[in-house]
């Protein structure tokens, strides 16, 4: 019993990593929280005894559980009919949410959850153990079943795609702050100028309100603009929050969540603007941090 007890209390030590690393993979909290589950399971009717590096061994385990829930959900055909956003995780504007920040520790904004879905599973496996958490190639190649060399290559590509994207916000949060301020003040004044001063030009708009029907993408700083000042109209409140770490925003329909909006700002502008608004997802949302 008093062993038991013990590689539970060394097993939730490792939690919030395993979390973050399940959370990166999968874009879901409630998939990352399954896939660390099951990794408890698995270490329980392990010889626990023998396992070396406990933290390598649980960040191999679960990481082979994420990559066998992403190959499933590559074969559903039903999953590329539309443009689905990841999970985002809400908080406060000013941000100092203790748990959101061991989530979430680096910029992993919602934008960049998006192209990592877009990626093979074992190039996404590859790209957030070792880019994200610094995990040696080495190590992975076992978790993907490639050589050490392959296992770089498939990392390397994933990168390629991330930086091509601009799928990294600026870090300076104050900034990313005045620029989607600005976009919103400019989208209720129906100001186009205003609009087009703030995006990037070939910023892209996803938004996800739950079926193929009404799920949308834009390109172009002129069709988002445009977008963006009808979504104005729509009788909608806002609130500031952050999203996924980086500036973002609460729409309300008669005091209840309509949408949750990221916003990746590079270089000034908004290069990216994903939209949740898919009511059955919203509804599993905590927002209540968000004042």
């Amino acid at each position: 019993m008093q062993q038991a007890d013990e590689l539970a209390r060394r097993f939730e030590a490792q939690r919030p990593r395993l979390r973050a690393v399940a959370y990166r993979m999968l874009g879901s909290l409630a998939e990352a929280d399954d896939a660390v589950q099951e990794t408890w399971l698995r270490l329980s009717r392990s010889d626990a005894e023998a396992i070396e590096n406990l933290g390598a061994w649980l960040t191999t385990v679960v990481s082979r559980v994420c990559l066998n829930l992403l190959r499933t959900r590559a074969s559903r055909k039903e999953e590329s009919l539309h443009t689905r956003m990841p999970e985002p995780i809400v908080g406060p504007a000013e941000g100092g949410d203790p748990e959101h920040e061991a989530l979430l520790g680096d910029a992993v904004g919602v934008a960049l959850l998006v192209v990592l879905d877009a990626l093979g599973p074992a190039e996404r496996v590859a790209f957030v153990l070792h880019d994200l958490f610094d995990v040696p190639f080495d190590a992975i190649a076992p978790v993907v079943g490639r050589s050490s060399a392959a296992t770089r290559q498939l990392a390397s590509r994933a990168r390629r795609r991330v930086r091509d994207a601009r799928a990294v916000p600026d870090p300076d949060r104050a900034l990313q702050r005045r620029v989607v301020d600005a976009f919103h003040a400019a989208a209720r004044a129906g100001d186009l100028q205003a609009l087009l001063a703030v995006l990037d030009p070939d910023v892209v708009l996803r938004a996800d309100s739950g079926t193929a029907a009404v799920g949308r993408f834009l390109r172009g700083a002129s069709d988002v603009a445009g977008s963006a000042t009808q979504f104005a109209q729509a009788g909608l409140s806002s609130r500031p929050a952050l999203v996924n770490g980086a500036a973002g925003a609460l729409s309300l329909r008669d005091g209840e969540l309509y949408a949750v909006l990221g916003f990746t700002v590079h270089d000034g502008r908004i290069v990216a603007i994903d939209i949740l608004a898919d009511p059955e997802r919203l509804a599993t949302l905590d927002v209540s941090r968000v004042a």
